[in-house]
């Protein structure tokens, strides 16, 4: 293989997963901080402990998540140089800022809620989980701000064949960040909630004897679980509506629609013909793409042989179609996943409004294994995200060929591949040990506060 198809190969296997870790990082801080609250607001110490619980299982995929992320960095500097050096004056701003600004106020505060707990007042230490959550947002968001050029170029011209920012302000009301991440924000959430969910699931199913805490837990889950896979529905065919004007390629990609149709059928399944751009079989549904797309069930949606034969005009000669059954099928995964998890949201609140979730134990069972739905869903979107801009990786300015480097040669490329993968898996069986060590060990043990009630009474008596 060419160095560009490797290290293609090097950054998609990295980056999902280091995506992996990203989610449920936004999401669980989320859910804790919403634990610890109602500790504060009620006093209750069960809240205490499952936040304390909660906090240890955050803790392991946070670092997790800080070490496969300095790799990325690298990748821009090594494989992707000449990338690097056409957006460099782009990407500096926001990734300085997430770095200095964001990670490190997220770092500062989770250190002090760590180890605070006994330290500073329950405000105080509420207050420093709540800016946990609100730092890594953030973090993301600046990650977004610079995706977001990739994939809607504003606020820059070109000089010496590189791109120059001249509105910083243009970045962050890009329209596309500001429909990629409420949909990011939320499949967070939803990640997060599940991950709840299924860890308090398989407690109940194993009847531990702090039930009433994981009873407490997935109430919480399965709610926020309900929310979030709601609005990432939501945020995500807002996203979709726009992507149909910004990038019409990629919507005709993820519908295999060949030929502009109006009205546009939705296609449930379909197998195609790439090379031929043509239908094998298909089952599709009349009107409800052109619905989805315009909100009209007559407007007409632009096929790929159309846009094709339009970005040759505009871009020159050259393949615009991207990897059609790739951007297909993850489009589909994407949407199946949130579905799925709507449902067993519903379906838990449901029982658990019946009282009926105790005696349901193989529905207890599919809520252990949601914990993994979420992942499926994020690792689809991005590929969606991704692989449906291609050939572009700077849409309609940088081609992803003129971006990989020229002087790091295939084989030192492939050397790397191997040992990231090597090292990655590595990564994964120790986080997945430390994480279902932690989660079988439940929640913390009581705190016995009787000592410093009596030195409390004793101080009264002196006094």
């Amino acid at each position: 293989m060419d160095a560009l198809t490797l290290s293609r190969l090097q950054f998609g296997s990295t980056i999902i997963y280091h995506y992996l870790f990203i989610p449920l990082t936004l999401g669980l801080a989320l859910a804790i901080a919403i634990m610890e609250t109602f500790y504060v607001r009620t006093g209750d110490s069960d809240y205490k402990r499952m936040a304390k619980f909660w906090g240890k299982l955050f803790l392991i995929n946070f670092a997790l998540g800080v070490v496969t992320g300095i790799v990325q960095e690298f990748q821009f500097g090594m494989n992707w140089s000449a990338y690097s050096k056409f957006v460099g004056d782009i990407f500096g701003a926001p990734l300085a800022i997430e770095a200095l600004l964001a990670f490190f106020l997220e770092s500062t505060f989770l250190g002090i809620w760590l180890f605070g707990w006994e330290q500073v007042s329950k405000k105080v230490h509420l207050t420093c989980i709540w800016l946990v959550v609100i730092a890594s947002n953030l973090s993301a968001f600046w990650i977004l701000v610079a995706n977001s050029f990739m994939q809607e170029p504003v606020g820059y011209v070109i000089r010496n064949g590189r791109a120059e920012m001249t509105n910083f302000f243009a970045l962050l009301t890009n329209p596309n960040l500001w429909f990629q991440f409420p949909h990011v924000f939320f499949a967070s959430i939803a990640t997060g909630a599940f991950f709840v969910v299924g860890i308090s699931a398989y407690h109940l199913l194993k009847k531990s004897k702090d039930i009433d805490l994981y009873q407490k837990s997935i109430r919480i889950g399965l709610t926020l679980a309900l929310i979030g896979s709601l609005a990432t529905a939501l945020a995500g065919h807002l996203e979709g509506q726009h992507v149909v004007q910004n990038q019409p390629m990629k919507m005709a990609a993820a519908e295999a629609l060949w030929t502009t149709e109006s009205p546009a059928s939705f296609s449930i399944f379909e197998i195609g013909d790439p090379k031929d751009m043509k239908d094998i079989f298909a089952i599709k549904v009349p009107y409800v793409l052109s619905f989805l797309s315009y909100d009209s069930f007559t407007h007409p949606v632009q096929g790929i042989k159309q846009l094709q034969a339009q970005y040759v005009k505009m871009y020159g000669p050259g393949n615009y179609v991207p990897p059609v059954i790739v951007t297909y099928w993850s489009f589909r995964l994407m949407m199946g996943v949130a579905a799925v998890m709507a449902l067993l949201a519903l379906a838990g609140i449901y029982l658990i409004r019946k009282k009926q979730l105790m005696q349901r134990r193989w529905f207890l069972w599919l809520l252990v294994a949601s914990l993994f739905v979420p992942y499926i869903g994020n690792s689809a979107g991005w590929v969606l995200a991704e692989i449906g801009r291609q050939p572009w990786l700077v849409f309609g300015q940088l081609k992803t060929s003129a971006g990989v480097s020229t002087s790091v040669s295939p084989a030192v490329i492939l050397f790397s591949l191997i040992a990231f993968i090597v090292l990655y898996g590595i990564l994964a069986v120790v986080d997945a040990y430390l994480l279902v060590k932690t989660a079988r060990q439940g929640m913390p043990p009581v705190e016995d506060t009787s000592a410093e009630h009596e030195s409390q009474e004793e101080l009264a008596t002196a006094y």
